[in-house]
């Protein structure tokens, strides 16, 4: 044999006998087997039964997809696999890795093979492209147009219903059925009413003079007014936000709402 030639070594699965408790790793690993270091267990003239030192599962290996084993040993002993295995019922088989396809395109049947130039539409296919186009153009068109007029419309709507006069909401005012009067003082409130929760004077006035009573009960807050407090007339009453819910006519003044309106709360 001259210098420098290469001899290759014939598998030799009857090693693993020899091998004892010692680990192995199986190349390329099982499938399906997360944990890749076995031991030894057993033989037959057409198996290796193999345990793997993480789960203690038990495996048989036949003989014929037995590889050679490595030279060196560190970190751990490796046998090779002549075909990649796939762990599954308890036993070991042949991988088969599956190649999924991906469906294909609506377009893509419509593709002609790489390479090939694809053929020149026929005049009638000329004709239906171009009436479809102009199909689609007409109805973007249509959508276009109808939307402008439901936009239209609305805006017409909403500034023809500001300025129609029919169109006025009427919010109602709560009245109060009271019988007072503007001659009515301070005794003849407490004779139609009652005592109040509340009786104090308006402070800063100036020359007129404002009593409120507040009824609480009833909601309502009585007003009386004068240039002097022993002289104070019943004006009205206001509810709890502070809106006039009676008044009463002022000889020569008009009504006392307008006034009660302005009045600020004290």
């Amino acid at each position: 044999m001259e210098t420098g030639s290469y001899v290759s070594i014939p598998p030799n699965p009857g090693a693993l006998e020899t091998m004892g408790d010692r680990p192995f790793s199986f190349y390329p690993p099982v499938v399906g087997v997360e944990h890749n270091e076995w031991t030894f267990k057993q033989a037959t003239w057409s198996e290796i039964l193999v345990m793997n030192t993480k789960s203690s599962m038990e495996v048989w290996v036949p003989r014929r997809f037995l590889g050679e084993l490595s030279k060196v040993d560190e970190p751990v002993m490796i046998v090779g696999l002549k075909r990649e295995l796939e762990y599954r019922a308890g036993s070991l088989w042949p991988h088969e890795r599956r190649i999924i396809e991906m469906p294909k395109a609506v377009n893509d049947y419509a593709r002609p093979p790489a390479g090939e130039t694809p053929p020149p539409p026929t005049r009638l296919q000329e004709i239906r492209g171009s009436e479809g186009a102009e199909s689609r153009i007409g109805r973007m068109i249509v959508i276009a147009l109808g939307a402008m007029l439901l936009l239209t419309f609305a805006i017409v709507s909403y500034f023809r219903s500001k300025h129609d006069p029919t169109n006025v909401q009427f919010i109602g005012i709560e009245q109060k059925a009271l019988s007072l009067k503007a001659t009515d003082d301070y005794h003849a409130v407490i004779r139609a009413l009652g005592a109040p929760k509340q009786d104090r004077w308006r402070e800063g006035a100036g020359e007129m003079q404002y009593r409120l009573l507040a009824y609480p009960d009833q909601g309502i807050s009585v007003i009386l007014m004068g240039l002097e407090r022993d002289k104070v007339r019943y004006i009205g009453a206001l509810d709890k936000d502070w809106k006039p819910v009676h008044s009463v006519e002022l000889p020569g003044h008009g009504n006392t709402r307008a006034m009660l309106g302005k009045l600020a709360r004290f």
